[in-house]
Protein backbone atom coordinates (compact mmCIF):
# COMPACT_ATOMS: atom_id res chain seq x y z
CA UNK A 1 0.00 0.00 0.00
CA UNK A 2 0.95 3.65 -0.37
CA UNK A 3 0.36 5.93 2.60
CA UNK A 4 -0.43 9.53 1.68
CA UNK A 5 0.25 12.24 4.28
CA UNK A 6 -1.19 15.68 3.59
CA UNK A 7 -0.25 19.07 5.01
CA UNK A 8 -3.77 20.29 5.75
CA UNK A 9 -2.66 23.80 6.69
CA UNK A 10 -0.80 24.28 3.42
CA UNK A 11 -3.74 22.90 1.44
CA UNK A 12 -6.15 25.27 3.20
CA UNK A 13 -3.92 28.25 2.39
CA UNK A 14 -3.52 27.06 -1.20
CA UNK A 15 -7.25 26.71 -1.73
CA UNK A 16 -8.06 29.99 0.03
CA UNK A 17 -5.76 32.16 -2.05
CA UNK A 18 -6.36 30.21 -5.25
CA UNK A 19 -10.11 30.69 -4.97
CA UNK A 20 -9.75 34.32 -3.91
CA UNK A 21 -7.80 35.18 -7.06
CA UNK A 22 -10.88 34.36 -9.10
CA UNK A 23 -13.68 35.29 -6.70
CA UNK A 24 -12.22 38.69 -5.72
CA UNK A 25 -13.21 38.10 -2.10
CA UNK A 26 -16.78 37.00 -2.85
CA UNK A 27 -16.23 33.31 -2.14
CA UNK A 28 -18.36 31.49 0.40
CA UNK A 29 -17.27 31.37 4.06
CA UNK A 30 -16.05 27.76 3.75
CA UNK A 31 -14.88 27.74 0.14
CA UNK A 32 -11.30 26.80 1.04
CA UNK A 33 -12.46 23.94 3.28
CA UNK A 34 -14.65 22.59 0.49
CA UNK A 35 -11.74 22.86 -1.92
CA UNK A 36 -9.54 20.75 0.35
CA UNK A 37 -12.27 18.15 0.88
CA UNK A 38 -12.84 17.85 -2.87
CA UNK A 39 -9.08 17.46 -3.48
CA UNK A 40 -8.90 14.66 -0.89
CA UNK A 41 -11.87 12.94 -2.49
CA UNK A 42 -10.13 13.18 -5.85
CA UNK A 43 -7.20 11.26 -4.37
CA UNK A 44 -9.54 8.48 -3.26
CA UNK A 45 -11.19 8.48 -6.70
CA UNK A 46 -7.81 7.94 -8.32
CA UNK A 47 -6.77 5.02 -6.15
CA UNK A 48 -5.57 6.28 -2.78
CA UNK A 49 -6.68 4.09 0.13
CA UNK A 50 -4.70 5.31 3.16
CA UNK A 51 -4.60 9.04 3.91
CA UNK A 52 -3.74 11.08 6.99
CA UNK A 53 -3.95 14.86 7.29
CA UNK A 54 -1.99 16.97 9.80
CA UNK A 55 -3.17 20.49 10.62
CA UNK A 56 -1.96 23.39 12.72
CA UNK A 57 -4.79 23.53 15.26
CA UNK A 58 -2.93 26.56 16.59
CA UNK A 59 -0.16 28.27 14.64
CA UNK A 60 2.16 28.76 17.60
CA UNK A 61 4.14 25.81 18.98
CA UNK A 62 6.92 25.01 21.45
CA UNK A 63 9.36 26.65 19.03
CA UNK A 64 7.98 30.10 19.86
CA UNK A 65 9.53 29.70 23.30
CA UNK A 66 12.90 28.92 21.74
CA UNK A 67 13.15 31.89 19.37
CA UNK A 68 11.26 35.16 19.86
CA UNK A 69 10.88 35.84 16.14
CA UNK A 70 9.55 32.40 15.25
CA UNK A 71 6.41 32.47 13.09
CA UNK A 72 3.05 33.23 14.70
CA UNK A 73 -0.54 33.50 13.53
CA UNK A 74 -0.24 37.27 13.22
CA UNK A 75 -1.39 38.56 9.86
CA UNK A 76 -3.51 35.58 8.87
CA UNK A 77 -6.63 36.72 7.04
CA UNK A 78 -9.58 36.39 9.49
CA UNK A 79 -11.67 34.74 6.75
CA UNK A 80 -8.98 32.08 6.42
CA UNK A 81 -8.45 31.62 10.15
CA UNK A 82 -12.17 30.95 10.64
CA UNK A 83 -11.88 27.90 8.39
CA UNK A 84 -9.20 26.05 10.37
CA UNK A 85 -11.59 24.29 12.76
CA UNK A 86 -14.13 23.67 10.00
CA UNK A 87 -11.49 21.83 7.98
CA UNK A 88 -10.62 19.52 10.85
CA UNK A 89 -14.30 18.84 11.57
CA UNK A 90 -15.07 18.27 7.89
CA UNK A 91 -12.23 15.80 7.42
CA UNK A 92 -13.22 13.88 10.53
CA UNK A 93 -16.86 13.71 9.42
CA UNK A 94 -15.71 12.55 5.99
CA UNK A 95 -13.96 9.65 7.71
CA UNK A 96 -10.41 10.81 7.04
CA UNK A 97 -7.70 10.45 9.69
CA UNK A 98 -6.86 13.98 10.84
CA UNK A 99 -4.33 15.11 13.43
CA UNK A 100 -4.84 18.64 14.81
CA UNK A 101 -1.46 19.62 16.23
CA UNK A 102 -1.22 21.87 19.30
CA UNK A 103 2.16 21.64 21.06
CA UNK A 104 3.78 20.49 17.84
CA UNK A 105 3.26 21.81 14.30
CA UNK A 106 1.61 20.12 11.34
CA UNK A 107 5.10 19.49 9.91
CA UNK A 108 5.99 17.55 13.07
CA UNK A 109 2.78 15.58 12.65
CA UNK A 110 3.69 14.67 9.08
CA UNK A 111 7.23 13.73 10.13
CA UNK A 112 5.91 11.55 12.97
CA UNK A 113 3.34 9.87 10.73
CA UNK A 114 5.98 9.21 8.06
CA UNK A 115 8.28 7.69 10.67
CA UNK A 116 5.52 5.41 11.97
CA UNK A 117 4.23 4.36 8.55
CA UNK A 118 7.68 3.63 7.12
CA UNK A 119 8.29 1.10 9.89
CA UNK A 120 5.42 -1.05 8.62
CA UNK A 121 6.66 -3.63 6.12
CA UNK A 122 3.29 -3.70 4.34
CA UNK A 123 3.78 -0.06 3.32
CA UNK A 124 5.44 0.22 -0.08
CA UNK A 125 5.82 3.98 -0.05
CA UNK A 126 5.02 7.00 2.08
CA UNK A 127 4.16 10.14 0.10
CA UNK A 128 4.25 13.45 1.98
CA UNK A 129 2.14 16.01 0.13
CA UNK A 130 3.68 19.43 0.76
CA UNK A 131 6.21 21.72 -0.94
CA UNK A 132 7.60 22.78 2.46
CA UNK A 133 11.37 22.41 2.39
CA UNK A 134 11.35 21.35 6.06
CA UNK A 135 9.76 18.02 5.08
CA UNK A 136 12.64 17.19 2.73
CA UNK A 137 14.47 15.95 5.85
CA UNK A 138 11.98 13.07 6.09
CA UNK A 139 12.75 11.67 2.64
CA UNK A 140 14.39 8.25 2.70
CA UNK A 141 15.53 6.76 -0.62
CA UNK A 142 12.43 6.25 -2.73
CA UNK A 143 10.44 4.75 0.15
CA UNK A 144 9.54 8.05 1.82
CA UNK A 145 9.12 10.78 -0.79
CA UNK A 146 7.91 14.36 -0.94
CA UNK A 147 5.18 15.33 -3.39
CA UNK A 148 5.32 18.97 -4.48
CA UNK A 149 1.95 19.55 -6.12
CA UNK A 150 2.91 23.14 -6.96
CA UNK A 151 5.99 22.10 -8.96
CA UNK A 152 4.42 18.83 -10.13
CA UNK A 153 7.38 16.89 -8.74
CA UNK A 154 7.94 13.81 -6.63
CA UNK A 155 11.23 14.08 -4.77
CA UNK A 156 13.12 11.04 -3.59
CA UNK A 157 16.51 11.30 -1.85
CA UNK A 158 18.37 11.90 -5.11
CA UNK A 159 16.01 14.73 -6.05
CA UNK A 160 16.41 16.34 -2.62
CA UNK A 161 20.19 16.22 -3.02
CA UNK A 162 19.88 17.75 -6.48
CA UNK A 163 17.63 20.57 -5.23
CA UNK A 164 19.43 21.52 -2.03
CA UNK A 165 22.93 20.15 -2.55
CA UNK A 166 22.81 17.94 0.56
CA UNK A 167 21.34 14.62 1.63
CA UNK A 168 17.88 14.71 3.29
CA UNK A 169 19.33 14.00 6.74
CA UNK A 170 21.30 17.28 6.52
CA UNK A 171 18.33 19.49 5.65
CA UNK A 172 17.97 20.80 9.26
CA UNK A 173 21.67 21.77 9.20
CA UNK A 174 21.22 23.40 5.79
CA UNK A 175 18.23 25.44 6.94
CA UNK A 176 20.06 26.41 10.12
CA UNK A 177 22.85 27.94 8.06
CA UNK A 178 20.83 29.61 5.28
CA UNK A 179 17.76 30.48 7.38
CA UNK A 180 14.07 30.00 6.78
CA UNK A 181 12.13 33.23 6.28
CA UNK A 182 8.79 31.42 6.42
CA UNK A 183 9.56 30.15 9.92
CA UNK A 184 11.17 33.37 11.09
CA UNK A 185 14.84 32.57 11.69
CA UNK A 186 17.56 34.25 9.63
CA UNK A 187 20.36 31.71 9.44
CA UNK A 188 24.03 32.57 9.78
CA UNK A 189 25.22 35.82 8.15
CA UNK A 190 27.35 35.47 5.01
CA UNK A 191 26.50 31.80 4.52
CA UNK A 192 24.40 31.22 1.42
CA UNK A 193 23.06 28.03 -0.12
CA UNK A 194 26.22 27.13 -2.04
CA UNK A 195 28.50 27.71 0.91
CA UNK A 196 26.18 25.84 3.27
CA UNK A 197 26.07 22.81 0.98
CA UNK A 198 29.86 22.86 0.59
CA UNK A 199 30.46 23.02 4.34
CA UNK A 200 27.98 20.27 5.12
CA UNK A 201 29.31 17.95 2.42
CA UNK A 202 32.84 18.59 3.67
CA UNK A 203 32.31 18.31 7.42
CA UNK A 204 28.95 16.62 7.95
CA UNK A 205 26.42 18.00 10.48
CA UNK A 206 27.06 21.28 12.29
CA UNK A 207 28.11 19.42 15.45
CA UNK A 208 31.12 18.09 13.50
CA UNK A 209 32.25 21.47 12.12
CA UNK A 210 35.74 22.54 13.23
CA UNK A 211 35.70 25.56 15.52
CA UNK A 212 37.30 27.67 12.81
CA UNK A 213 34.20 27.47 10.58
CA UNK A 214 31.56 29.08 12.80
CA UNK A 215 33.42 30.36 15.84
CA UNK A 216 31.08 32.20 18.22
CA UNK A 217 28.17 31.63 15.82
CA UNK A 218 28.17 27.90 16.52
CA UNK A 219 25.60 27.99 19.34
CA UNK A 220 23.25 30.12 17.26
CA UNK A 221 23.57 27.69 14.37
CA UNK A 222 22.74 24.78 16.68
CA UNK A 223 19.68 26.64 17.97
CA UNK A 224 18.47 27.19 14.42
CA UNK A 225 19.09 23.52 13.67
CA UNK A 226 16.92 22.57 16.65
CA UNK A 227 14.18 24.86 15.30
CA UNK A 228 14.44 23.25 11.87
CA UNK A 229 14.52 19.65 13.11
CA UNK A 230 11.08 18.07 12.89
CA UNK A 231 9.93 15.91 15.78
CA UNK A 232 9.06 12.32 14.92
CA UNK A 233 7.83 11.01 18.27
CA UNK A 234 4.15 12.02 18.18
CA UNK A 235 2.13 8.83 18.60
CA UNK A 236 -0.59 9.57 16.05
CA UNK A 237 -1.71 6.01 15.35
CA UNK A 238 -0.92 2.46 16.38
CA UNK A 239 -1.43 0.86 12.96
CA UNK A 240 -1.52 2.14 9.39
CA UNK A 241 -4.88 0.38 9.14
CA UNK A 242 -6.27 3.37 11.03
CA UNK A 243 -5.50 5.47 7.94
CA UNK A 244 -7.60 3.36 5.59
CA UNK A 245 -10.62 5.30 4.38
CA UNK A 246 -13.91 3.46 4.84
CA UNK A 247 -16.15 6.20 3.51
CA UNK A 248 -17.95 9.15 5.10
CA UNK A 249 -19.52 8.99 8.55
CA UNK A 250 -23.26 9.34 9.12
CA UNK A 251 -22.67 12.94 10.22
CA UNK A 252 -21.03 14.02 6.97
CA UNK A 253 -24.24 15.03 5.22
CA UNK A 254 -25.11 17.56 7.91
CA UNK A 255 -21.53 18.85 7.85
CA UNK A 256 -21.67 19.29 4.07
CA UNK A 257 -24.89 21.25 4.45
CA UNK A 258 -23.26 23.58 6.97
CA UNK A 259 -20.32 24.00 4.63
CA UNK A 260 -22.70 24.91 1.82
CA UNK A 261 -21.57 22.19 -0.58
CA UNK A 262 -23.87 19.16 -0.69
CA UNK A 263 -22.01 17.87 -3.78
CA UNK A 264 -19.49 16.53 -1.30
CA UNK A 265 -21.99 13.95 -0.05
CA UNK A 266 -22.66 12.33 -3.43
CA UNK A 267 -19.02 12.45 -4.39
CA UNK A 268 -17.87 10.92 -1.08
CA UNK A 269 -20.26 7.98 -1.40
CA UNK A 270 -19.20 7.36 -4.99
CA UNK A 271 -15.52 7.58 -4.04
CA UNK A 272 -16.01 5.11 -1.18
CA UNK A 273 -17.05 2.47 -3.73
CA UNK A 274 -13.75 3.02 -5.59
CA UNK A 275 -11.65 3.00 -2.43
Amino acid sequence: MIVHLIDGTYELFRQFYGIRRFSKGEEGPFAAVNGVLHSVLQMFETGATHIGVATDHVIESFRNGMWADYKTGAGIDPALRRQFAALEEGLEAMGVAVWPMVELEADDGLASAAHLASQDESVQRVSIWTPDKDLAQCVRGNRVVQVDRRANQVRDADAVKEKFGVEPVLIPDFLALVGDAADGFPGIPRIGKVTAARLLNQHGPIEDFPDSELGERRELALLFKDLATLRTDARLFDSVDELRWLGPTAEFESHAERLGDTRLVKRSHEASVVA
